[in-house]
């Protein structure tokens, strides 16, 4: 039987973005990429890409989506993985959108891929998430699915904060100032610690 060891694989440096729906990760990312040449990989927009696709396994992701509820680790690491595997050679880095969601996830893609050199956490209050979401207007952007998706935040993914946190690798940005003065600080950060 393989190591864990052995079935990593040589990636570039990994970033992950955390924050509550709607915080501004996507937004922040994309700036990321164009300034530092990472691929940025949301592990919502695979999944949303998964459901589109129309496979039986995008019907089940749907379905669990649609009721505000977290897809399986297994089935989100197995995604991701693959979206890194395509681009790992044109790639100064990744950014890993939303991901981890449990300290579980975080562990399994230490286990399997790597481990990150840098948690940026986008902290924003409740009412400002609430307030963006609706103004989206995704089919998944609705006042209960948001509810849902906050309690969903909260219970699993704060311990992820926490878990980065003692590691050391954890940033907390503001995520309620103005897109560029947030992005002056996620770049003060990246430059400090991805080579």
């Amino acid at each position: 039987m393989a190591s864990s060891a052995d079935r990593k694989c040589d990636f570039p440096p990994v970033v992950f973005v955390v924050g509550g729906p709607g915080c501004g990760k996507g937004t922040q990312c994309e700036r990321i990429v164009e300034k530092f040449g990472f691929i940025h990989l949301s592990s919502g927009d695979l999944l949303r890409a998964e459901v589109a696709s129309g496979s039986v396994l995008g019907k089940q992701l749907k379905a669990t989506m649609d009721a505000g509820g977290l897809v399986p680790l297994d089935t989100v690491l197995a995604i991701v993985k693959v979206a890194m595997l395509k681009k790992r050679e044109s790639s100064n880095g990744f950014l890993i959108d939303g991901y981890p969601r449990e300290v579980t996830q975080g562990e399994r893609f230490e286990q399997e891929i790597q481990s990150p050199v840098l948690v940026i956490y986008f902290e924003a209050s409740d009412e400002t998430l609430v307030k963006r979401l609706m103004g989206r207007g995704r089919s998944d952007d609705n006042v209960e699915t948001i509810k849902n998706r906050l309690h969903t935040f909260v219970e699993s993914t704060k311990p992820v904060v926490d878990h980065y946190g003692k590691q050391g690798k954890l940033v907390k940005i503001a995520a309620e100032g103005s897109v560029d003065n947030i992005f002056a600080e996620v770049c003060k950060h990246l430059n400090e610690h991805v080579k």
